[in-house]
């Protein structure tokens, strides 16, 4: 397989997060965009952390508890990402992505964002450059 890099893949308008922003708000969100997970954004666009579907399930369990929604974006988010340059190889990533890790990135060129790559954007660029395969041998 030709080296294929993640840049033509990558969801260019990905939900984004502020740091301030309400557990309650950034669910919405996700579930508006229908995303599992985005970065939390600082103002010059810089990638500060990443919320994930399972990261805002978990803190509304635990307010439920306490009938609690107070939560902020920052309380939850991981600021140990995981990001990845434009260049970055599919298989690679999709390698990556086999093990217990994110199964989203955010994607950066010189430290700003400029997309996330998923999972599923990962299996589409695999399965269209395997289906141009069989064409080719057909």
């Amino acid at each position: 397989m030709e080296e294929i890099t993640i840049a033509s893949y990558i969801n260019r308008r990905p939900v984004t997060f502020h740091r301030t922003e309400t557990v309650a708000h950034a669910v919405e969100k996700l579930m508006r965009a229908n995303q599992i997970g985005g970065p939390v954004l600082d103002e010059q666009k810089q990638v500060i952390g990443w919320i994930s579907e399972q990261d805002c399930l978990k803190k509304m369990i635990e307010s439920s508890y306490h009938c609690e929604s107070a939560a902020l974006v920052e309380d939850m988010m991981r600021t140990d990402v995981l990001s990845l340059p434009l260049n970055a190889s599919i298989l690679d990533v999709g390698q990556q992505m086999l093990l217990p890790k994110p199964k989203a990135y955010p994607v950066v060129d010189e430290g700003r964002l400029v997309g996330v790559i998923a999972r599923h954007d990962v299996i589409k660029a695999v399965y269209q450059h395997l289906k141009s395969c069989y064409v080719k041998t057909a």
